[in-house]
């Protein structure tokens, strides 16, 4: 599968300049995905640079091409630490994570991340994790499943939702794509559908991949792991994770508390680049319509 069908990067050029790449400088890629950004960032290194990049799906990484100065790592970011440490890579000079969904994992129906296709409800992003959509549609209760619709996919009508859900794994349990949209239809509105079913299905991949700890986690660590002066950048796509983001390099915190000195000063480890996030251009949105949700934030380490 050619790399960019795979997925195209969104911010590229924007992403790039962010990171104020230096030659010999060592850098992570946390979501390695089609490897766009990671191939970006290796044609401004030279010498001694070096670039970590991270994915927890091997169909991702399969399709890298070696380089001497990439170094490919199947895991989690929210283990980004623990495998700079092992590399002896620590500290860093800067960190990118692009949060987006790779086109494959939305475009493959055997991986049940889109609505649009049949196939069975699986959305892990690492094929080895044993939580699947299934399981959880399956064997949540009424009052949790409502939760995460209600938190994770911002859902007003969640309870009833869960309800139908319950309703209707009673007479047989959901496995597929089209026994899950057979059974939410009826309570999406007709004219919103497309945005509804998408929130369902977000809803369901954050719960299935941890997404939002993970991120929180990742966060911390990226924060430790840059050396002073280092760059942080992350690109998300829907209101909860950049929201977390915002927090994090506003106040040091993902829930947004500012910790203040004797004198009233935010203590902060890290000082916000933009003051208001990238977008994509209408030229980008018009070439790569999934880029239209992107927004880039990007941090400095003081």
């Amino acid at each position: 599968m050619n790399q960019e069908i795979y997925h195209i990067p969104a911010l590229l050029p924007q992403t790039i300049e962010a990171l104020a790449i230096k030659p010999g400088g060592h850098y992570v890629d946390a979501t390695y995905g089609g490897g766009g950004h990671s191939r970006a960032i290796l044609e401004a290194l030279q010498g001694s640079g070096q670039l970590y990049s991270f994915d927890q799906d091997s169909d991702a990484l399969d399709r890298a091409t070696p380089r001497t100065a990439l170094t490919l790592i199947h895991g989690n970011f929210r283990f980004l630490s623990n495998f700079l440490r092992y590399y002896k890579a620590l500290p860093v000079d800067g960190i990118l994570a692009d949060l987006g969904v790779s086109f494959h994992h939305f475009d493959d129906g055997d991986r049940g991340f889109s609505f649009r296709s049949d196939g069975p409800l699986d959305m892990r992003m690492n094929r080895s994790a044993r939580l699947t959509a299934a399981t959880v549609l399956n064997s949540y209760t009424p009052e949790r499943l409502a939760d995460l619709l209600y938190l994770y996919g911002e859902l007003r009508q969640s309870r009833r939702l869960a309800a139908a859900i319950v309703k209707a794994r009673e007479a047989a349990p959901l496995q597929t794509i089209s026994q899950l949209l057979d059974t939410v239809r009826p309570l999406v509105n007709p004219r919103q559908e497309k945005k509804e079913l998408a929130q369902i299905f977000q809803a369901l991949r954050i719960e299935v991949n941890g997404e939002l700890s993970a991120l929180s986690s990742f966060l911390e660590q990226a924060r430790d792991s840059l050396r002073p002066g280092g760059r942080l950048a992350i690109i998300t796509y829907h209101s909860l994770e950049d929201r977390l983001v915002k927090n994090f390099i506003k106040c040091g915190n993902i829930e947004g508390r500012q910790d203040k000195d004797f004198f009233g000063r935010v203590n902060a480890p890290l000082r916000a680049v933009n003051s208001k996030p990238i977008v994509p251009d209408a030229e980008e949105i018009e070439r790569n319509p999934r880029s239209r949700s992107a927004k880039l934030r990007v941090a400095e380490k003081l």
